[in-house]
């Protein structure tokens, strides 16, 4: 007669133990390097089958890279990226001149127009990078009712000087208006000054 084996019975874990496994695996799971390399191994089956480990390890080297200041693997990646969304512009703009019917010309021809967007916004980013703009910083005077802002230098209380009119100054205090005020001439007395005239 034949020995029946006994099934493995499974080992029994401690409540805290689980607990701290599965605090480890939320940890992974929110990780940037994880879920990056999540989706690598997936969408990257033409490249073969990649572990997930190695995967993880080379996004933390790049990670570090750019935390250090190195981007020129970003700025390759948009470059890439760039090249990549031409290419579908290219694909899908071919494929809608051989449609026959307006609504397929239509799809493909809207698909091909969004790739050929994010392949300019793609370079325009990359651009940015490369040639961050220049932002002049200024305070803007923008009012939502009755406000007013003043951007001169604040007055102390009971130091408010009273401003001076300087059109008629040169710069070194003489008026430039030098005449004197003249006499009143009787050149035309003839001329007289308007009666009250009768209304109705």
């Amino acid at each position: 007669m034949a020995m029946k084996k006994k099934p493995a019975s499974k080992e029994k874990t401690s409540p805290a133990a689980d607990r701290e496994t599965e605090k480890a695996l939320a940890k992974i799971a929110i990780r940037p390097s994880a879920n990056a390399a999540a989706v690598i191994a997936e969408y990257g089956k033409p490249f073969g089958n990649h572990d997930i480990n190695d995967l993880m390890d080379e996004l933390v080297d790049s990670i570090d890279k750019v935390n250090a200041g190195d981007i020129q693997r970003c700025e390759g990646m948009l470059l890439g990226q760039a090249q990549a969304l031409q290419s579908i512009f290219m694909n899908l703009s071919r494929r809608a001149i051989n449609q026959e019917y307006l609504k397929n010309y239509e799809t493909f021809l809207r698909l091909a127009l969004k790739a050929q967007s994010q392949c300019r916004q793609t370079l325009e980013t990359l651009s940015n990078i490369k040639n961050p703009p220049v932002v002049y910083a200024k305070q803007a005077n923008i009012s939502n009712g009755p406000q007013q802002v003043n951007n001169g230098v604040p007055s102390r209380t009971g130091e408010i000087e009273k401003q001076k009119n300087e059109l008629l100054e040169h710069n070194d205090g003489s008026r430039l208006d030098t005449r004197a005020t003249s006499a009143t001439s009787g050149i035309d007395t003839a001329l007289e000054s308007v009666e009250a005239i009768d209304r109705a």
